[in-house]
């Protein structure tokens, strides 16, 4: 009996990490990976987004429930579905400290074939974004969210692509939104996983 439930949880532990999600009609990301928050220096984004929190934070590849130590506190990778097109980490994590803070969102997006596309990104504050490792995107000011502030032009490779998200916020909202683009229509054939493969 105690082993057929173990089997059953196992079972559907393993099916919910094996679950994809879409975007969204606009084709924003609606489903993270997310560890937060890190503290960091008072009004310090400007610097606090250059310094490797995670000590390799480009190539990271995490999984739902991984455990990280960040200056002695030891945070946990949380899987994150957002209540709009955005993921808004004081709501959601900042419980604890949602001002000079620094937070990640992974993203693991399928694709079933290459393609060149456009990432659109918006973020209150500081942001650095990253693909397959590749920095992409970076801004170091504050500022508020709007949709598609900053771009670039990527390519999205045959099946898994890694986005790795670091957002901080100094003070009030703490947000971040990704979405991908052909010119200005949504790119929706893709899926989103929260663990690697």
């Amino acid at each position: 009996m105690k082993a057929t439930v173990i089997a059953t949880f196992v079972a559907a532990a393993a099916a919910l990490q094996a679950q994809t999600f879409s975007p969204d009609a606009e084709g924003f990301i609606r489903n993270w990976l997310v560890l937060a928050p890190i503290a960091v220096q008072e009004d310090s984004g400007a610097t606090e987004i250059d310094r490797d929190l995670l000590g390799g934070e480009a190539t990271i590849k995490p999984k739902p429930g991984d455990k990280v130590n960040v200056d002695g506190k030891i945070l946990s990778w949380t899987p994150h579905q957002t209540s709009d097109y955005y993921i808004d980490f004081r709501q959601s994590f900042g419980a604890e400290r949602g001002e000079d803070a620094a937070g990640y969102a992974v993203a693991y997006v399928v694709a079933d074939d290459e393609m060149k596309v456009k990432l659109s990104i918006g973020s209150n504050d500081q942001c650095k974004v990253w693909l397959n490792g590749k920095q992409v995107i970076k801004f170091a000011e504050t500022r508020t969210l709007d949709k598609d502030t900053d771009s670039a032009d990527v390519t999205l490779v045959k099946g898994q692509n890694v986005l790795v998200f670091k957002v901080i916020n100094e003070k009030n909202n703490w947000q971040a939104a990704a979405r991908f683009l052909h010119g200005t229509t949504p790119v929706k054939n893709v899926h989103i996983s929260a663990t690697p493969q």
